[in-house]
C-alpha cells in the first residue's frame, strides 16, 4: 500500500523520557531531509540510537490524522507535528494495525512492537487534555531490522506476515 512519509524528526536527547519528577529538558527536536535506519540500532543522530539491546523503541510513528485530529479537537490549532516527539509523520495507515507486524517502509525493515503510549508530558509539550486526547493512539513504536534511509514523500509500506490489513 502507498503511504506518505509527511516528517521525519531526530533529536540529541530526552526532555520527557526518564525525566518523571524532574522536569522537562529543552532538546531541539529537528526535522531531517533523509534519516538512515540501522538495524538492531536506532536512527543514526537520534537520542535513542543504541540506547539499549533489541530496545522497542528504535524508530517511532506517529499517524498525521491523529495530529491534525488533536490539533483541531484539542487545544488551539497552533500545533506543530515535531510536538510529539515521534521520528515518523505518517498518512495513509492506522499504526494500532502494525503492532506485532513486520513490514517494509520502503527498504527499511521494521517489527511494530507496541504502541508508542502517550504520557501525561503530552498535555505540557501542547494543551491540557492531550494526553487523554492520545490514549490508544500515541503512535508505533518499531525495531529496526534492516537498515536503510527514508525520505519524506510517498512510500510503499508491505506487511511481510501472513495477515492482511
Amino acid at each position: 500500500m502507498k503511504v506518505t512519509i509527511r516528517h521525519l524528526y531526530i533529536s540529541p536527547g530526552h526532555n520527557y523520557f526518564g525525566r518523571h519528577g524532574k522536569g522537562a529538558l529543552d532538546y531541539p527536536i529537528k526535522e531531517v531531509k533523509s534519516i538512515h535506519c540501522e538495524a538492531g540500532k536506532g536512527i543514526r543522530g537520534d537520542r535513542f540510537f543504541d540506547f539499549q539491546p533489541d530496545y522497542k523503541g528504535q524508530l517511532t510513528l506517529f499517524d498525521w490524522d491523529v495530529f491534525e485530529s488533536v490539533r483541531e479537537k484539542v487545544g488551539d490549532g497552533e500545533l506543530q507535528p515535531s510536538a510529539f516527539r515521534r521520528n515518523i509523520i505518517i498518512h495513509g495507515i492506522d499504526l494500532n494495525q502494525l503492532i506485532g507486524r513486520s513490514f517494509l517502509l520502503g527498504d527499511v525493515g521494521l517489527s511494530g512492537s507496541c504502541e508508542c503510549s502517550p504520557c501525561y508530558w503530552m498535555d505540557q509539550a501542547y494543551a491540557p487534555g492531550t494526553h487523554e486526547f492520545l490514549k490508544g493512539r500515541g503512535g508505533l513504536r518499531t525495531r529496526i531490522v534492516r537498515s536503510g534511509n527514508l525520505r519524506p514523500g510517498e512510500s510503499e509500506l508491505i506487511v511481510q506476515d501472513e495477515q492482511s490489513l
